[in-house]
């Protein structure tokens, strides 16, 4: 069948679409896709800021799984990402279940406990250094009331406990956020099903096993991959408060990044491990959306 022909006025109404357009595709090309191809090119080159890049292949892939270095910056994030995204979506669905009810100044605490998403992750980060401060902070001082001194914590300045003080303040600054996606779930579960469910005799954890949390499949979904994704972006939280340190102990992926690329100019190897690092988050993100197949209810 032959293709009809635009009037002019069609053409006039297409234009003006594609000029709108157009601030934001530039903006995409020149902020986004353009970097993202260089960035891979760059992967395959020991470029390091300046000219006289060479093209090396694999060699910056390879290298990685040699590296003491991004191993143990893997190892870490892993061990990252496995504590902080089930503790931040216990912590946020507790808050949800918790404000979910009627209860005076509901709002205000809603408010107080999104309130730390909105704040500087620089503040956050300051302040909860001077609270886990181990000789003089007020949490050590409030421990030391009732175990003895040589056993009180070091959180950052310790490597057997700094990635996990990193994880309570940052589940402490986002739990806000995944607490409201959760409260929009909640809102959403028809309450003819919890009738229903008193109606069979069942009890609030059974009501809770049984109609909430199947029901709140498609919100834990989003928040489990929200959660992961922003568990391998870490980084300026640990960059302000342990440096990757003590020793390794809290060097994760972005850090190591950003340390190859920016402070030791091997932007070539940088860009391999940048790669890497969007690989096992592509291979986590489709394993998850194959995965609801399974479990998320969206009934």
């Amino acid at each position: 069948m032959a293709r009809r022909k635009m009037s002019s006025m069609e053409k006039k109404e297409a234009l003006s679409g594609y000029l709108y357009l157009l601030p934001n595709l530039a903006g995409f090309l020149i902020f986004t896709a353009i970097p993202v191809v260089m960035g891979l090119v760059i992967s395959f080159t020991n470029y390091s800021g300046f000219p006289g890049a060479s093209f090396v292949g694999f060699e910056n892939y390879l290298r990685m799984f040699k590296d003491s270095q991004f191993v143990a910056a893997l190892q870490n994030n892993l061990v990252y990402s496995l504590i902080s995204v089930p503790l931040t979506i216990l912590v946020s669905l507790v808050l949800a279940l918790m404000l979910n009810k009627d209860i005076p100044l509901g709002g205000v605490y809603k408010t107080l406990y999104f309130f730390p998403n909105l704040t500087s992750t620089v503040a956050v980060s300051c302040v909860f250094m001077l609270l886990f401060e181990p000789n003089n902070g007020p949490i050590n001082h409030f421990l030391g009331m009732l175990i003895p001194q040589e056993f009180l914590p070091r959180w950052f300045f310790s490597t057997k406990t700094a990635l996990i003080t990193v994880v309570l303040v940052v589940v402490w600054k986002q739990a806000g956020y995944y607490m409201i996606m959760f409260l929009a779930g909640l809102k959403n579960i028809p309450q003819h099903l919890y009738e229903a469910a008193r109606i069979d005799g069942a009890n609030a954890w059974q009501s809770f096993w049984h109609v909430t949390w199947p029901m709140l499949s498609p919100t834990t979904f989003m928040v489990t991959i929200l959660g992961i994704i922003a568990s391998f972006q870490v980084f300026d939280i640990i960059n302000i408060t342990t440096k990757g340190g003590p020793g390794r102990s809290t060097t994760v992926l972005v850090f190591r990044i950003y340390r190859e690329a920016f402070r030791d100019w091997r932007m070539g190897y940088g860009s391999a491990i940048a790669y890497f690092l969007f690989l096992i988050i592509l291979i986590i993100t489709i394993i998850q959306w194959q995965g609801q197949k399974k479990w998320v209810n969206e009934d």
